[in-house]
């Protein structure tokens, strides 16, 4: 093939963009289109399909030249849509990973006694947080969703799916193996859809998508999507790309991207490890028939806590802020913010706690709520290691670091000395449309993945820790203290 380019589309929760990657790994064109997030009802999240959809048209297409050879897909994990085979309409809306309402359901399915199973299959636990609760409140709650899913007319599938249908104008029904790992109904060992658990789900086989290694043309797009046929080489749910674009493809090796949440990655290669802390085992990726794992913890709110300051409090009026406010303060200022706004993720994962902040005088000022609000993602980090730890993964020695929040310095080195080893940030901080266009080019044979493996040396930036032991041990205590107050009404609660 003769392209000279690959285009990545990173479809995230809070926004699409789409970048076009030239033959030495340089990015030539960006795109970005800002997602809306509905709430219903308390604890639900949704979005609109045809915005999803239209952003990523609109993206592809401002970065699209006819040197363009591959594409390849990233996109928000867990969160499941249910549209008409047919028409490619959709149901209803998109329902979020955040989303939270099927916490009932999950509390009676564990009141059966099925996580175990569940766990051995999967390598998740049993949370609203994935895809299965939430199809199955789709089949039971949308007029008319059951008798169309069992009659055969409907397919459902993660964000990845629902555009590969439309890109390829439903021709192809598909997904890879690391969004189809995070669905709860993927056995991660037999690599295929679990019977046993689309039969406790009461979802049918038939809804759900063929599922193929990450290094696969999944379809070609049509002209009426983006003018004319291109090959869709690459298919990865968005942490594992970060994971990929940040090249940890080493046992031991570990990332943690800061999004709206934050997703730190641990590569334990080819064999699954199961946690004994509540951190999560799933696919890292599937290449060339060769498989790898992962062990995960999950933060459900991160940089999404610089938006709640900046929108809903009116605290900053750029995310940029933060860090001029966090150097103003003092380092002992005594206040923490535990961003529990829809739970705590791993290694708690409670969705029934909500968020706090302590530690609060007469002198705190939005400076100190704006650095407590960066610290508490560096110190969910810091608990998210301690626990790999306890589960026998080595402690590492560098994290690779990507993400909106780590652009912040201040954000980084506070990260760095709260763990106490050195964090690498990439110098190209979008390592999720990174890992989509190394898989894109992968696929198609593209020279560009081997001109940005010879630069490997010079794509990060380096943050040493200078924080001494006892300071650390001082500041890890006093968060620890603050996620116990917030656990404690709810250890009451069942008490009483």
């Amino acid at each position: 093939m003769t392209g000279t380019s690959v285009i990545a589309i990173d479809q995230g929760t809070t926004s699409t963009r789409a970048i076009r990657y030239g033959l030495d790994g340089s990015v030539q064109a960006t795109a970005v289109r800002e997602l809306t997030q509905f709430h219903p009802r308390p604890d639900w999240v949704e979005q609109d399909p045809e915005e999803i959809w239209t952003s990523v048209l609109d993206c592809a297409r401002a970065v699209l030249t006819d040197r363009v050879q591959a594409i390849g897909i990233a996109n928000q994990r867990e969160t499941i849509l249910l549209w008409d085979r047919q028409t490619g309409q959709p149901l209803y809306n998109a329902i979020v990973w955040q989303d939270r309402r099927t916490a009932a359901m999950c509390a009676q399915y564990l009141n059966d006694g099925v996580e175990p199973m569940i766990r051995n299959k999967t390598g998740l636990l049993l949370d609203p947080y994935f895809s299965a609760t939430k199809l199955r409140w789709l089949l039971d709650n949308v007029g008319g969703a059951r008798q169309r899913a069992d009659s055969g007319q409907l397919a459902a599938g993660t964000v990845d799916s629902f555009l590969l249908w439309r890109l390829t104008n439903g021709q192809v029904h598909g997904t890879d193996v690391t969004n189809a790992s995070r669905t709860m109904l993927y056995n991660i060992s037999a690599w295929r859809w679990d019977e046993e658990l689309l039969a406790l789900f009461d979802i049918p086989l038939y809804l759900l998508p063929d599922v193929h290694d990450n290094d696969h043309v999944f379809g070609y797009t049509t002209s009426s999507a983006v003018g004319r046929s291109i090959p869709i080489a690459g298919m990865v749910g968005d942490q594992q790309a970060a994971l990929i674009g940040q090249r940890c493809f080493s046992p031991g090796m570990v990332k943690s991207t800061y999004g709206t949440g934050c997703f730190l990655l641990a590569n334990i290669g080819t064999k699954p490890r199961f946690s004994s802390h509540r951190l999560l085992t799933t696919a890292a990726y599937r290449i060339g028939n060769e498989p790898a794992y992962a062990m995960e913890g999950s933060i459900f709110v991160a940089g999404a806590t610089i938006k709640w300051l900046r929108d809903g409090m009116g605290l900053i009026a750029s995310a940029e802020e933060t860090e001029r406010h966090a150097e103003s303060v003092a380092a002992d200022h005594g206040v923490y913010l535990v961003p529990a706004f829809v739970g705590l993720g791993a290694p708690h994962w409670r969705s029934d706690v909500r968020a706090m902040i302590s530690g609060l005088t007469l002198e705190t000022g939005p400076a100190h709520i704006a650095r407590a609000a960066l610290e508490a993602a560096a110190f969910q980090t810091y608990d998210l290691v301690d626990t790999l730890a306890r589960d026998g993964i080595d402690r590492p020695t560098l994290l690779r670091v990507d993400g909106g929040m780590t652009s912040n310095n201040w954000f980084v080195q506070f990260l760095a000395d709260v763990l106490g080893v050195r964090a690498e940030r990439a110098r190209n901080n979008e390592a999720t449309s990174a890992g989509a266009a190394y898989l894109a080019g992968l696929t198609v044979g593209h020279p560009l993945q081997q001109a940005a493996q010879d630069k490997r040396g010079a794509l990060y930036n380096v943050f040493e820790p200078k924080c001494d032991a006892d300071r650390r041990a001082q500041l890890v205590r006093g968060w620890h203290d603050a996620v116990d107050r917030v656990l404690a009404p709810c250890r009451l609660a069942r008490c009483s």
